[in-house]
């Protein structure tokens, strides 16, 4: 996982998850490669990771990745980062995430938005600004009242990915349950987009422009913190 993933996840569980306690998180894709949500994830909870590899931060291992072992609307949140790129049929990991939660229930996604060939095993996605309005459409089409609440393209730091973040509720009657978002709480993204609105913030259109309006935000946060130039 890199440097990003992790921030933009405290991000989730401090936005979304504040003060939360004994619910159920699910981690899909949970292996600890250089970092894990289990370490910025509220305590309290229970969390469990799955994944089809064993390894550091994983409770159970799955053979089949498009069959959760969860019950029904049986969890509270799904969280999967640096995951879906490699899921050769993410659409139906997206609805098996929907089936496992409860409907007022949060599932946050985290996919590279560009970045190098990294087979883990394969790698086969990257995630455009309106990948998750068509998730939402998507889940919607396969039985689910799912809603978009936030999207985005968050600032990179080190390394080479541009994190898309996404975050939907499973059933839209729940929207109000959750008024927070994390685009009021960060300094600077690109290509948001935000409940019930066709409106695009922050709109960039190129990868050449995105880096540039990138490193000017990351120049003001640099300047915020250290009071110079």
């Amino acid at each position: 996982m890199h440097d990003t993933a992790m921030i933009y996840g405290k991000c989730f569980f401090d936005t979304y998850l504040k003060d939360a306690k004994d619910l159920v998180i699910v981690d899909v894709g949970a292996q600890d490669v250089n970092g894990s949500l289990r370490a910025v994830a509220p305590k309290n909870n229970s969390y469990i990771g799955v994944d089809f590899e064993k390894g550091n931060g994983v409770d159970i291992v799955i053979s089949d990745p498009y069959c959760l072992p969860q019950d029904d609307e049986s969890v509270d949140v799904v969280v999967s980062s640096s995951c879906l790129e490699h899921s050769e049929f993410f659409w139906l990991s997206f609805n098996e995430m929907l089936r496992i939660l409860k409907p007022s229930g949060l599932l946050y996604l985290n996919v590279p938005s560009n970045g190098d060939y990294h087979r883990y095993p394969v790698d086969c996605w990257r995630f455009f600004p309106d990948s998750g309005i068509a998730l939402q459409n998507w889940g919607r089409r396969s039985g689910y009242d799912c809603s978009l609440l936030e999207s985005f393209v968050g600032v990179r730091k080190k390394d080479v990915w541009h994190d898309f973040i996404s975050v939907f509720v499973k059933d839209q009657k729940f929207t109000s349950k959750h008024q927070a978002r994390i685009q009021n709480n960060i300094n600077s993204f690109s290509n948001g987009r935000l409940l019930n609105s066709d409106e695009i913030v922050n709109q960039v259109a190129s990868f050449h422009k995105t880096k540039i309006f990138q490193l000017r935000a990351l120049k003001k946060i640099y300047k915020k913190v250290f009071g110079k130039n």
